[in-house]
């Protein structure tokens, strides 16, 4: 084969934007920047959007709500529920990421039928909770600027918006969540410190808990990991080209990395309120957080809590739009168009908020419900599929001890989903 001529937009090895990017020639002294790389920015973007979208509004909440009531104890349910998070994280990437196939389509080949039927509790279950998440975004900037929440949840929904109408949405996503999940725990670190916690009664407790108690410790994980959490990440890293057998050890890091980052969030936020009710205040407004924060560390807390909520609710209307939409679309069809679609998804939420206030409570318990659903069923199709269906994942030979993980993850999924049949009853009753 003749030789190329050399690009003088390369480098010397072919690479773009060696010295031609930079703007600055050999002899000028002056070293060309670090072209930034875009598998591992879309690793670390899929990697943080799991993190994010399981940090939101309802997740604060439960925290607090949790350490107000079990206190240093509740440090035990924390540690459970991260463990849980990792079995199920790790076989959801590895299988989806092996495969290159969104859950659905996975769902479609191992079981006719069954992709289509986890669509749509993803959809429907996302577009409900995404109301949540708008309203979260209004009370977020109510604490931060004194905002009125439904303009807040306004410009906040116009925000997400143009991130997706982005000529590059897919970068734009990928930073966005990266700069906000950053921002959150720092914040938090700084909370956490301030409020001068019981380290020690709260690590003695991690391992051998004054109380145990169950009903926190399945709430923790359904809100970590269901519903369209479960998947947000690991379709992201399959719609950016990172899929594969090539790509196991990058896959199988990002999920490890993904759920620690969300184990961080609640361990900081724990000991930040935990902090507070060590030193004697009592929580008993209808916002316990953003008291937790004011009593740390005074007015500028309510500032950084605001600042935290708003992220929190951000980042989850972002990948409740983005996860839900890629449940509904397939993974042929053009950017433009999906990106469109999650435009439209967003919109449709936060003119739901702004015409109803709130979501209403049928339709949360309802949607509810169905997250305790979705789990079970995708989780299985996806651990069928790496028992039985090695042509779905090239031949490769299932880790034998991932797979007894997830089958016993599995298995507390059922029970979740046993206790949202109990929210579907509420309906009726």
């Amino acid at each position: 084969m003749d030789e190329q001529p050399p690009d003088p937009a390369k480098g010397p090895s072919g690479e773009p934007g060696a010295s031609a990017a930079s703007g600055a020639s050999p002899a000028s002294g002056r070293k060309p920047r670090r072209k930034a790389d875009p598998k591992r920015s879309a690793i670390l973007g899929a990697m943080f959007l799991m993190a994010t979208s399981a940090i939101g509004p309802g997740f604060i909440t439960q925290t607090t709500v949790f350490t107000v009531q079990l206190g240093a104890a509740f440090a035990f349910a924390i540690l459970v529920s991260i463990l849980v998070d990792i079995a199920v994280q790790l076989n959801v990437w590895r299988i989806i990421g092996i495969s290159g196939l969104r859950a659905q389509v996975l769902g479609n080949k191992v079981l006719p039928g069954a992709g289509l039927v986890l669509a749509i509790l993803v959809f429907i279950g996302g577009l409900v909770f995404n109301v949540g998440n708008v309203a979260g975004t209004g009370l977020g900037l109510n604490a931060m600027l004194g905002l009125d929440p439904k303009i807040g949840a306004a410009a906040s929904a116009l925000l997400a918006i143009l991130i997706f109408l982005s000529k590059r949405a897919g970068l734009a996503l990928d930073r966005v969540v990266v700069v906000l999940g950053a921002l959150m725990i720092l914040l938090m670190l700084y909370v956490a410190i301030v409020a001068g916690p019981p380290v020690g009664s709260a690590l003695k407790n991690t391992v051998l808990p004054e109380q145990v108690d169950f009903l926190a410790i399945t709430t923790l994980i359904g809100g970590t990991v269901g519903g369209y959490i479960t998947y947000a990440g690991a379709h992201r890293m399959v719609d950016s080209g990172n899929s594969g057998l090539e790509n196991i050890k990058p896959i199988t890091r990002a999920a490890l990395l993904g759920v620690i980052v969300t184990g961080v969030m609640r361990v900081l936020l724990f000991l930040a309120v935990l902090g507070v009710v060590a030193g004697g205040a009592v929580l008993s407004g209808e916002n316990l957080a953003a008291d937790a924060f004011r009593i740390a560390a005074g007015e500028i807390g309510i500032r950084f809590f605001g600042i935290v909520f708003w992220a929190a609710a951000l980042t989850s209307v972002i990948g409740a739009s983005y996860t839900s939409v890629s449940f509904v679309t397939k993974l042929s069809g053009t950017d433009r168009v999906r990106n469109l679609l999650t435009v439209a998804f967003i919109a449709v939420c936060a003119g739901a908020y702004l015409l109803l206030g709130q979501p209403p409570q049928t339709l949360l318990v309802f949607a509810g419900a169905f997250n305790g659903l979705i789990l079970p069923l995708g989780f299985a199709i996806l651990l069928w599929a790496a028992w039985r269906r090695r042509d779905l994942l090239s031949g490769y030979q299932y880790p034998r001890w991932l797979l007894i993980v997830g089958v016993l993850a599995w298995l507390l999924t059922l029970y979740l989903g046993w206790n949202s049949l109990a929210g579907l009853q509420a309906l009726w009753a």
